[in-house]
């Protein structure tokens, strides 16, 4: 490996950070829950000294050396998880040394420090958000009351993303409508893409469906399985309260709320409006609209350099209060998310880029740093500025960009929609409830229209299930059941919202003739 400095400068600083909180007992914070006559252990430690020497082997080391070093200690780490994961399900009752399973422990830290290091050598934002996202794991993992107390830091991550939103949507959307487009193309814009995301939504809906009437995920599951969890109570929304949310009241209301439909109305209209004031009233507030956009995107690229801490630190709050055991009690039912939502992506939006002859490559290292905030954070409003500005870098314009990806939020959530689609039938299935074709879609079609403007909110499409199952008299009891893995179930389906909105911003440019790669905006932003 190339002699890197800022690696071995941190390699030295993560020791004497351990050996300093090892000697003033920071890890009692850790332990916290433990007898205070407990002495601590070795695994209350000796991660950060395996992190360290991790690191440590990958500077020394050749780069061919270090590969093979790697490649062994991930062999061994996942042949070991293999054989606890089969020990347990078959009930071999083989037990180990505890100096094996600490062996094993200091074997996966040391692997975690070839990776976080390695993050040195690569140098991208998207592969330190890919290293916290394994990082946060293990502390989740391994220290989950430590791992919970770290939630304030995706917190503070969210409200730093979110205090964008409004400015951006508004600066963005008015600039490009009012110094670049005519109000015939806003209408042409509007119609494309309600008329794309309706075609593809109801592809989501058919496939959440036929997934689980194949895997019957619900069925044999009694109400003693359901645990009880605190939900909010919701009401069921009628059609009128769906159709007065879209329009707003009060912008100030909207933005402070970020209900990022509202905002888009508004914007559009003014938009249209400012195009309709004579060009002296009008330069003012255009030179504006461009000036705020461009600040409110280099505003994003500040916040970007949080996003490895705040992803870190939700995926070790979400391991660390849920364990990684509920994967295997639950299984069933978010295998058949996932594979649902990965036919999705293969059968539907795939041929979609391929038809729209959309580079492949280029587009899938443009969402990586996006797709992974949305995964970790479960929002996909917490990846909309990165979003944008992707779309922006490999070609479609700012103006298309900032009309069809905010719309899409709000109606093209397609992972959020087949998802509904397979929790209210799983909720008849644990019921033991038999529905025909026919009035399953019309659950699921009353689900589409419901679930608008849900996207910036994380699992608020649990409320929008509640208030389904009430509105056709479905019980409960099944969706405290989901409940348990509705965290690990948005993550999947977050992530599928974004891709499905980036494609969108694509497909609406290359359907308006304006797609260019070599642009000028293009090429003025790095990602």
């Amino acid at each position: 490996m190339k002699r890197n400095k800022p690696m071995l400068i941190a390699v030295i600083s993560l020791v004497l950070l351990a050996i300093l909180q090892n000697a003033l007992g920071f890890f009692d914070v850790i332990g916290a829950g433990k007898e205070g006559n407990v002495l601590l252990a070795l695994k209350d430690y000796i991660p950060m000294y395996a992190l360290a020497f991790g690191g440590f082997l990958l500077y020394i080391l050749p780069k061919k050396l270090s590969l093979l070093t790697f490649s062994l200690l991930l062999v061994g780490f996942l042949s070991f998880s293999a054989f606890l994961f089969l020990n347990a399900q078959f009930t071999w009752n083989i037990s180990l040394s505890p100096s094996i399973d600490t062996a094993f422990f200091i074997l996966r830290w040391v692997m975690l420090g070839f990776i976080v290091f390695y993050g040195f050598v690569k140098k991208t934002l998207t592969f330190w958000i890919l290293v916290a996202l394994l990082v946060g794991i293990s502390i989740g993992h391994d220290f989950p009351f430590f791992g919970q107390s770290l939630q304030i830091f995706s917190q503070i991550f969210l409200k730093l993303i979110k205090v964008i939103i409004a400015p951006l949507l508004f600066a963005t959307l008015v600039y490009g409508i009012a110094g670049h487009s005519d109000i015939k193309q806003v209408g042409r814009m509007g119609w494309k893409s309600l008329l794309y995301f309706e075609v593809v939504t109801t592809f989501a809906l058919f496939i959440g469906l036929a997934a689980i009437n194949i895997s019957k995920a619900g069925v044999g599951i009694k109400q003693a399985d359901a645990v009880v969890h605190d939900i909010p109570k919701v009401e069921p929304q009628t059609a009128k309260e769906v159709i007065l949310h879209i329009f707003p009241d009060s912008i100030a209301k909207s933005m402070a709320g970020g209900d990022v439909l509202q905002i888009v109305i508004f914007s559009v209209l003014f938009g249209i409006a400012l195009i309709m004031v004579p060009m002296a009233q009008r330069k003012p507030l255009i030179s504006f609209t461009e000036s705020l956009s461009e600040t409110m995107f280099k505003f994003t690229n500040i916040v970007m350099y949080f996003a490895p801490i705040g992803v870190g630190a939700a995926m070790a709050y979400t391991v660390g209060h849920m364990g990684l055991g509920v994967l295997v009690n639950l299984f069933h039912l978010l295998i058949t998310l996932y594979i649902a939502l990965i036919v999705f992506l293969l059968v539907v939006l795939l041929p979609i880029a391929l038809i729209v002859k959309l580079p492949i490559r280029r587009f899938i290292q443009a969402i990586a740093e996006p797709v992974s905030i949305a995964f970790a954070t479960t929002s996909s409003e917490a990846a909309l500025p990165r979003a944008m500005e992707a779309m922006v870098s490999i070609g479609v314009p700012r103006k298309i960009v900032a009309f069809v990806m905010p719309t899409g939020y709000s109606f093209n959530l397609d992972g959020t929609t087949l998802y509904l689609a397979l929790a209210s039938i799983f909720v008849a299935q644990a019921a033991n409830i038999h529905l025909s074709f026919g009035h399953q879609l019309v659950i699921v079609f009353t689900l589409m229209l419901t679930s608008k403007g849900v996207a910036g909110v994380p699992r608020a499409s649990l409320v929008i299930l509640l208030g389904t199952a009430a509105s056709f008299g479905l019980p409960t009891w099944p969706i405290f059941i989901i409940l348990g893995i509705d965290e690990l179930m948005d993550m999947a389906r977050t992530s599928v919202n974004v891709i499905g909105n980036c494609l969108a911003s694509v497909v609406v440019a290359k359907w308006e003739g304006e797609f260019d790669p070599n642009s000028v905006e293009a090429k003025e932003i790095e990602i």
